[in-house]
């Protein structure tokens, strides 16, 4: 949908998550093996993908300043169960959190948020403001104000319809 690139580090994670639905379309990559398997995830996990993926557009709307488009779990209780262990290299010491190995999908969700925590970049991940889309993007923007995934479609309808209400 969007031309936008790929969110940096693990954030790319969390944005394809989120644009496993097409909203307008209704059409859900989750319901297809392809789809989950780019997730890492069977299809018994699909349910709970498909919580943590609305639980992520809702804290995305919120990145953007836009309400959630429905009533969600709270993201931070469902990353509240996601184990995560912090992994050293014994050659360079350095550290990073690791997901461990239950509950993959989730605990590689929270270990790309606590990334983007860390380097400042997890406001930076955002869901398009428009109604029928709600499509994660990385807003690169300089001051951080980006609106829409796609300034040639949702950006451009969205001026349309101002443009249009004016002239009435």
């Amino acid at each position: 949908m969007s031309e936008r690139s790929a969110a940096p580090g693990g954030l790319a994670l969390v944005e394809s998550l989120v644009n496993t639905v097409d909203l307008e379309s209704g059409a859900d990559t989750l319901d297809t093996p392809e789809g989950r398997d780019r997730l890492g995830i069977t299809e018994d996990e699909t349910a709970r993908a498909r919580e943590l993926r609305e639980s992520l557009r809702a804290t995305l709307l919120a990145h953007a300043g836009h309400p959630p488009h429905r009533t969600t779990t709270p993201l931070g209780e469902l990353l509240a169960r996601a184990p995560l262990y912090v992994a050293v290299d014994d050659r360079d010491g350095s550290a990073h959190l690791a997901p461990a190995d239950t509950a993959p999908l989730l605990s590689r969700v929270a270990a790309a948020v606590a990334e983007a925590l860390v380097a400042g970049t997890w406001t930076r991940l955002k869901a398009c403001e428009a109604e029928t889309c709600h499509w994660a993007y990385y807003d690169r923007s300089p001051a951080g104000r980006g609106r829409w995934c796609s300034m040639r479609v949702c950006g451009a309808r969205a001026k349309m319809r101002r443009y249009r209400a004016k002239d009435r």
